[in-house]
């Protein structure tokens, strides 16, 4: 009889972390308004508070990535937990600047930093032929986060306060994303497993049938290490590319409920823009990472970048609730397919032996390079009076990020 894959815990403990991360991370723009009402802090102040944020957990990455690949998910996560958690719930109690940039900019960020790349590029061991599909239900776990935390943080903020919003949030996410993070494992190997949940036996059957020509080996990218992915142009196309996309992938998250307030709408309707955010990008991360499966990362990635260009200029033109929900959907399908998206083409241009590595260094620059573009947001906000050059600049960048990886070739000379 056959028995479960154990990949699939581990993907589902991804999802759970994933789930809360996330959703804590994107619910910062939904306490902006109201610590900016009850502190006096200017949009820039907040904004490059969350900025620094992004630069310190991506950058971090790197290393997370390098401990997961020697260490297991299980001590690393389980640290990262430890430390967002806390780096939240003192965040709820600043008063000033210096106790936000401290508490959430750097304790909660490296508390963060053990959660994307340790948690996705832990799920790409596990599988190979079901790598996007897989990836898309571990990666829906940040979009269902997107869709729920916003409405509860939103709905703590009225019923209590800003301040008892976060401290219930961090002390949730501590808790849960702790026991999710016992449960995960490094890989298939350590439990006497192959990918796909191909067992010894089963491997001792497919090379019997393979050496008597009945099957075809499966195709798998060569085990590059992070110093032999670094000479290819792939390699650089990749992270200019990826660099770009960061410039603008969190601005709508951050300042989403300001440019509500802008353009004349309430507190929660920018809440429920964010988990329009999240709806759509739940169905981006399943269907377009398991279209990937079929039509290559690629083409989807392609796919992905044209949603967020429309996104863009979507909120752009906003001036309704519909306007923005249609450029919030939008975003959403871009968002959660390229959050699925990216660690697979990793794994498939690179393979999956060093994918924590080479993932890692890739989100590490990017981020540090990228990871400013909340604060520029909040600073051409308080200048113009308005969003229009920030969206402007934004539809720019996305159109600059989909046209270096439309012509990203595949690595070379590795054998």
């Amino acid at each position: 009889m056959k028995t479960y894959f154990y990949g699939w815990v581990v993907t589902a403990c991804a999802f759970t972390v994933l789930f809360l991360t996330y959703g804590v991370q994107y619910s910062f723009g939904i306490f902006v308004p109201a610590m900016m009402d009850d502190l006096g802090w200017q949009h820039a102040s907040l904004g490059g508070a969350f900025s620094l944020y992004t630069v310190v957990y991506t950058g971090f990455s790197l290393l997370t990535g390098k401990l997961t690949d020697s260490f297991g998910p299980r001590r690393i996560v389980g640290l990262g937990a430890i430390l967002l958690g806390i780096g939240i719930m003192a965040t709820s109690q600043a008063s000033s600047q210096w106790q936000l940039f401290f508490w959430y900019s750097i304790v909660a960020a490296l508390g963060m930093s053990t959660a994307y790349i340790p948690c996705n590029m832990t799920v790409v061991r596990w599988f190979q032929r079901k790598r996007g599909l897989a990836l898309g239900l571990a990666s829906s776990g940040a979009s269902c986060g997107i869709l729920v935390v916003p409405v509860v943080a939103s709905f703590m903020i009225d019923k209590y306060d800003w301040r008892i919003g976060l401290l219930v949030l961090g002390a949730t996410l501590l808790v849960i994303t702790s026991i999710a993070a016992h449960f995960m494992v490094r890989d298939p190997q350590q439990m006497g497993l192959l990918a796909d949940g191909e067992g010894k036996s089963s491997l001792a059957s497919e090379r019997s049938a393979d050496a008597l020509g009945l099957i075809e080996p499966t195709i798998q990218a060569p085990g590059w290490t992070l110093r032999e992915a670094s000479t290819t142009v792939s390699f650089w196309i990749f992270l200019l590319a990826f660099t770009i996309t960061m410039l603008t992938i969190t601005v709508p998250f951050v300042h989403i409920a300001s440019f509500a307030r802008d353009i004349g709408l309430s507190d929660m309707s920018g809440a429920m823009t964010i988990s329009v955010i999240g709806l759509f990008a739940l169905a981006g991360s399943i269907f377009l990472g398991a279209l990937s499966d079929r039509i290559g990362r690629k083409v989807t990635i392609v796919i992905s970048l044209v949603s967020q260009v429309i996104a863009f200029t979507l909120f752009l033109n906003a001036g309704s609730t519909t306007a923005l929900y249609l450029g919030a959907a939008a975003f959403g399908l871009f968002y959660g397919s390229f959050a699925t998206l990216f660690p697979a083409l990793v794994g498939d241009l690179f393979g999956s032996t060093h994918a924590g590595a080479i993932g890692g260094f890739i989100f590490a620059i990017a981020g540090i390079l990228g990871g400013w573009g909340p604060a520029l947001a909040g600073y051409l906000r308080d200048v113009q009076g308005d969003y229009r050059l920030v969206f402007l600049s934004c539809v720019v960048a996305a159109l600059c990020g989909l046209l270096l990886f439309a012509v990203q070739p595949r690595p070379r000379g590795k054998r």
